[in-house]
């Protein structure tokens, strides 16, 4: 018995000494721990033996799709590999600061929203929890101007950021502080759905993977279910028109942006096909004025929240046939007294009911349910 006993810790010893701890270095970490079906922003990867995991965020703001992040999410008593440059998470983040509103909804849908102690411009957020406990929710304040007294006094466990254009300008300072960061980078996504699916990515953050794999997996059914219904409309595809001017600039986005696929899945038609690129392009006014001209619906107005205002805003575009026949649509329907609105906010992680909303507009003979987020200028 005593040689069994002996041959079998031996193996053990062996085995605890063939995995280690410690992994030399990041080399180890190949196994992709989730792979995901539409964002292609981040990934999830672990290594043989480690409870460890690392969440490779593959462009972590915008123009810049060669940037690369790393927080490694250490658990199980592993050590940080040596030569990692990138940032450490112990354990899971239970106090976490958001810099943007659509980090704070992506925690809501986990139902983890708790965790928030932190977030930027709180005014601007329609989250009910952050709303109801301003007292335990504190505002940081913004990128440039962040209250670093304040931040430390929360003590998180993680920050949430995002960039644009470049690193936030948070990012020197945060790591004096020695306070963790990732960037969360939905907001890059082109897919609806690939928004959505950071839903997994943070549920690794707050050690709720599997849960967050389960809530995330119910969207892209109802989504697609709400597509195939409007690829049986019997009704025209309308050409849909987007946003206002600003500075006398139009953007409008790309045929593979965001919105484009969104009417495109709704059963419309995106009247801008000549930006093929992965970023809105301006266009004047003139050429604008031929798009609206050419549209049966005209969507996301911006700040203007009725059909006297857009008249003002953009005069020009009064006699337009949207404009007369009251086929004119913003995204406001709920907006806060702050002037925050929610569509940019749990609209990321409810892509199924922004397509709900749009296939309400353009085949309302579809959709029974009341709208979410779209409201009709009157």
């Amino acid at each position: 018995m005593k040689s069994v006993r002996y041959i079998f810790l031996t193996a053990v010893a062996v085995l605890l000494a063939a995995c280690g701890r410690q992994q030399s270095d990041l080399s180890g970490f190949t196994e992709r721990i989730y792979e995901p079906r539409y964002a292609s922003g981040f990934e999830l990867l672990g290594a043989q033996c480690f409870d460890s995991r690392l969440l490779r965020v593959t462009a972590s703001w915008q123009g810049g799709e060669s940037s690369e992040t790393k927080l490694l999410i250490l658990r199980g008593g592993d050590e940080v590999p040596a030569g990692f440059d990138g940032q450490v998470l112990t354990g899971e983040a239970c106090r976490i600061v958001c810099m943007s509103s659509s980090h704070v909804a992506l925690l809501d849908a986990l139902g983890e929203v708790a965790r928030v102690v932190g977030v930027s411009g709180i005014d601007f957020i329609s989250n009910p929890y952050v709303v109801e406990n301003r007292d335990k929710v504190l505002d940081v304040g913004y990128d440039g101007n962040v209250n670093y007294e304040r931040l430390v006094a929360l003590a998180p466990d993680l920050v949430l950021l995002y960039g644009v254009g470049g690193a936030s300008a948070m990012e020197p300072k945060l790591r004096e502080l020695g306070i963790p960061f990732v960037y969360i980078g939905e907001y890059l996504e082109e897919s609806p759905l690939g928004k959505a699916e950071w839903l997994v990515a943070i549920g690794e953050l707050v050690g709720k993977r599997p849960a967050a794999e389960a809530v995330f997996r119910a969207i892209p059914e109802h989504y697609d279910a709400l597509k195939h219904k409007a690829a049986q409309a019997t009704s025209v595809r309308p050409r849909v028109m987007l946003n206002t001017p600003y500075n006398d600039v139009w953007f409008m986005a790309s045929t593979g942006s965001y919105m484009a696929r969104l009417i495109a899945d709704a059963g419309g038609e995106y009247v801008y096909r000549a930006n093929t690129s992965n970023r809105s392009l301006p266009v004047d006014l003139e050429q604008a004025r031929l798009l609206v001209d050419g549209a049966d619906v005209w969507l996301n107005t911006g700040a203007c929240s009725t059909l006297a205002e857009l008249r003002r805003a953009v005069p020009k575009f009064a006699d337009v046939a949207c404009v007369q026949n009251g086929a004119v649509w913003n995204c406001d329907r709920r907006l806060n007294p702050s002037g925050g609105n929610d569509f940019w906010e749990s609209g990321v992680v409810h892509p199924d009911l922004v397509l709900r909303d749009l296939i309400k507009i353009f085949h309302p003979e579809l959709v029974d349910e009341p709208f979410v987020y779209y409201r009709k200028l009157e």
